[in-house]
């Protein structure tokens, strides 16, 4: 077998992915209905009602989608305002990062990376036989623009910046951005937290040949489970992607699905809204408690060091009372927690079961 797998994935880690309610609610003894998910970042407030309906309704499952997601690209033309050639869209935006790095990368090939960070950019690199060159944000979290500058030579590919930042919540201001596009390196934006702090580099993709931005539908639009994320990028690399992506790699569900929650944007908007209008009360209640320094974020999650315990230790507890988040224990995430933006009653559970903790 050593002969059959390629050699620079024998050390590659796996990603850690978050697990699904069936199996939190399995793990703590409870019912899935009972079981506060507040690790992935989701929509609480679940998809359109209109996407329910009409996938129970759908009578076309038996048929293979679209290998050019032509309805989704003009869907999304009226949502970004830019033509459907500028768009791509993928099984989650994880199939576009991947196959980003398909068509940039040689083997040995470099990827700068901004941690603390989404780690499906280092994954992917390592997949496609790339090298992964890490430049550490700031004590603030904001991006090191002239160490990313100092860390590209001849090799470096690609450039991902994530914005807002997925754990820490910052944005990424447009000034960094147009300064290392300067670069001329592929500067890849991860806008998948967009909706939440409305601030984007969209409109900048038509002027610059070496800007793409990522989005997804995972997590306004309450369709994680259905997989469905896009890019917006420059016509002559989209041409490339069309050509050596997955012919079927959009669902006909998912298909159906993002058709009617743009039928529905006034009822997403306003789940969106409820999310943005929590984030404050969420910060204020784990500020009050005191156990946790939550850190400002423009995003529908907070970053939170913990003052007193375990960052470890306080996320089994709360799963002892059917509350699931996210723990860091790493250099630049020492001791800390992530907590996602629930509805009111999600903030409630919280903040009473850290008072349980003391």
């Amino acid at each position: 077998m050593a002969n059959i797998i390629r050699t620079h994935l024998n050390s590659l880690k796996p990603y850690e992915p978050i697990d699904p309610v069936e199996v939190l609610a399995e793990r703590v003894g409870i019912r899935p209905d009972q079981v506060i998910k507040l690790d992935g970042n989701e929509n609480p407030y679940g998809c359109s009602p209109r996407v329910q309906s009409a996938l129970a309704d759908a009578g076309s499952y038996h048929i293979y989608p679209d290998p050019l997601n032509r309805e989704l690209r003009q869907l999304l033309e009226g949502y970004i305002g830019l033509g459907s050639e500028y768009i791509s869209v993928g099984s989650g935006s994880d199939e576009l990062i991947d196959n980003i790095l398909r068509i940039s990368l040689e083997p040995g090939d470099k990827v700068i990376n901004c941690p603390p960070t989404f780690g499906m950019y280092p994954f992917s690199t390592t997949v496609n036989a790339g090298e992964t060159v890490n430049v550490p944000r700031k004590a603030d979290y904001s991006i090191d623009v002239e160490s990313i500058e100092q860390a590209i030579d001849g090799q470096t590919r690609v450039i991902f910046i994530t914005s807002p930042n997925n754990p820490t919540g910052n944005l990424a201001p447009e000034s960094d951005i147009l300064r290392l596009l300067k670069t001329g390196v592929l500067v890849v934006v991860d806008e998948a937290y967009y909706e939440f702090a409305g601030e984007s580099v969209v409109s900048f993709v038509p002027s610059y040949p070496n800007l793409i931005v990522l989005r997804t539908f995972s997590k306004w639009a309450g369709l994680a489970g259905l997989r469905v994320g896009y890019g917006i990028l420059p016509p002559s690399i989209n041409e490339v992607i069309y050509k050596m992506k997955m012919p079927y790699n959009v669902t006909i569900a998912a298909q159906i699905a993002i058709r009617e929650t743009f039928a529905d944007m006034q009822h997403m908007q306003a789940s969106i809204d409820a999310i943005i209008a929590e984030r404050p009360r969420l910060f204020d209640k784990l500020k009050e408690q005191g156990s946790l320094e939550p850190i400002p974020s423009r995003s529908n999650f907070i970053l939170c060091r913990v003052l007193t315990g375990n960052a470890k230790q306080i996320k089994q507890d709360l799963e002892k009372q059917g509350i699931f988040i996210r723990y860091f224990d790493t250099p630049q995430l020492q001791n800390m927690i992530r907590i996602s933006v629930g509805k009111p009653e999600h903030t409630d559970a919280v903040i009473a079961a850290l008072n349980n903790l003391g």
